[in-house]
């Protein structure tokens, strides 16, 4: 098992402040975990009792609206940390957690946060910086959605993921969606969302390869994503 001050991964996130000392009490203590393609990491209203810092692989966060369909909310990629806020305020997590390819993390146990907390301010500090980013990010979500129809929000979708994932050798986007989880993004029916791809590659825009999707005109689905 990997040592965490020796992890590359940490200097992506709030776990760059902690001392030596601090990260090998951390080592101590973690268990490394694996989640194949389509596992759940943790439910929503379930307890944790840890976080859980991700080494390598991307996952998405969804919530069940009242009709009972999955909402896609976000996403985690590599060096991005896990269940945080949970822990920290102690209360169940909101949103359910599922691996979108094979997925490598660390879980934390809670005791080592709060250890960790209560002794570095710094560390304090940038967890917070860290919440307050994820919340400004909810905020902007929830103002595109009321503001956007739906076609500019699949470009903006679209361009969101590429600037999130970047693209494989071949040009395509380096996450893989159905095109279920692509009208949950944007908030749409599946039809409307298959519609809306098709439209795009038509209109040149986009390449469609399966799951695949390669940005052809990004200046293009810009402005269609500002309502021009």
């Amino acid at each position: 098992m990997g040592k965490c001050h020796q992890c590359i991964i940490r200097h992506f996130n709030s776990f760059k402040s902690l001392t030596t000392e601090e990260l090998t009490c951390i080592s101590d203590s973690k268990t490394e975990m694996n989640f194949k393609k389509g596992q759940v990491v943790f439910t929503e209203g379930s307890t944790i009792n840890g976080v859980f810092c991700v080494k390598s692989g991307k996952c998405k966060l969804s919530k069940l609206n009242s009709n009972g369909k999955e909402q896609i909310v976000r996403f985690v990629k590599g060096g991005d940390v896990l269940g945080y806020r949970s822990v920290i305020v102690n209360e169940p997590v909101t949103l359910t957690v599922t691996a979108l390819d094979n997925m490598n993390a660390c879980f934390i146990p809670k005791a080592d946060i709060f250890d960790a907390l209560e002794k570095n301010p710094k560390f304090m500090m940038d967890m917070m910086k860290t919440a307050c980013t994820d919340l400004k990010d909810a905020n902007m979500t929830l103002s595109k959605m009321a503001q956007k129809n739906v076609r500019e929000r699949l470009a903006d979708t679209l361009l969101f993921l590429q600037e999130t994932f970047d693209v494989t050798e071949d040009g395509y986007i380096d996450v893989q969606l159905s095109r279920e989880e692509i009208s949950s993004i944007i908030g749409t029916a599946t039809e409307s969302a298959i519609r809306l791809l098709s439209e795009f590659k038509k209109e040149k825009l986009i390449n469609l390869k399966g799951k695949n999707i390669q940005i052809v005109d990004a200046q293009k689905l810009r402005n269609i994503s500002e309502g021009f």
